[in-house]
């Protein structure tokens, strides 16, 4: 029998991913959820969606992501990263399913000088951060049936994007300015859904591996802002797809409403320990979401 999964959300990065990567496998029934029937708005909302689906596993792939909005929109991030987690495992409770819920490198103030590990100490920078260190904590508090996911400098094909973003923008300008004094590991969304379904196969053999656990899992490697943006230029021009020279700065010449991390690097040894799951070089699999975006953009004007 299949796993069914309910994923939050319908048009976002993991939720498309998710979708995608799980219709080529008989092993999984995949149910994506949002508004109205799912609105991490309105707690009630989240028990019926989940009653009505009956899922096996929920995996919490919404969030308020807006970064420098959510300075001025702090209730709204608390409602939607904060409270609606924690709701989310009380309806998996009331229900028998198990959650893997998605967080952030953002919970982490970057002063580190390596990869962060699961148990570094967390002290957000931002309203963003902090409402998603209070979504783990509430996923916590609420049931052990759980996994927490902390990914990091996530991109896709699909949805809103920074890798998408810099195509867009290199089709009208010649030059790009680029951070390049904050360091990370790009994640591919399709990475994070390949790793998110392996720990759900993984189950079935094992069912108590992992609960109650917080993983790292993001791209192997790590680059600047600068540096992946050079990179999804250099294969665009490759391709034949819209190019222009990415050009350094530094954060101060790039104001933003909400402090970002300077380093939001994730050591994922735990994840490969547990689960023998790995992610890819981060410039392969960056290379294939860019080769498919730029063939999908050549095939839409043909």
């Amino acid at each position: 029998m299949a796993i069914r999964i309910l994923v939050t959300g319908v048009n976002g990065r993991l939720a498309q991913s998710l979708a995608e990567r799980a219709a080529s496998r008989n092993a999984f029934e995949l149910v994506r959820v949002g508004r109205p029937l799912l609105d991490l708005e309105r707690p009630d909302s989240i028990l019926r969606a989940v009653t009505k689906v009956t899922p096996d596993v929920i995996v919490n792939a919404a969030a308020y992501t807006a970064v420098d909005k959510a300075e001025d929109e702090r209730e709204l991030a608390t409602r939607v990263n904060s409270e609606a987690p924690g709701i989310l495992a009380w309806a998996a409770r009331a229900t028998g399913a198990r959650l893997v819920h998605v967080s952030t490198d953002y919970v982490y103030d970057g002063r580190k000088t390596s990869p962060y590990i699961e148990t570094d100490r967390v002290n957000p920078l931002s309203v963003y951060g902090r409402t998603k260190l209070e979504g783990e904590e509430r996923v916590r508090a609420e049931y052990g049936n759980h996994i927490i996911l902390r990914t990091a400098w996530l991109y896709s094909p699909f949805s809103h994007n920074f890798v998408r973003t810099i195509l867009r923008l290199s089709e009208t300008r010649c030059h790009l300015t680029v951070v390049n004094d904050q360091r990370g590991t790009p994640t591919s969304a399709l990475d994070l859904a390949d790793a998110i379904l392996a720990i759900v196969s993984r189950w079935r053999k094992d069912p108590q591996l992992g609960l109650a656990e917080t993983y790292h899992c993001a791209g192997t490697g790590e680059t600047t802002w600068f540096g992946l943006a050079r990179q999804v230029l250099a294969t665009s021009r490759e391709a034949g797809g819209p190019c222009a020279e990415a050009v350094p700065i530094l954060s101060p010449q790039w104001p933003a409403k909400a402090a970002r991390p300077s380093n939001s690097c994730l050591d994922c040894t735990k994840l490969a320990r547990d689960f023998g799951w790995q992610a890819p070089g981060w410039q392969s699999s960056l290379r294939d979401v860019v080769l498919r975006l730029v063939s999908a953009t050549e095939n839409a004007t043909a």
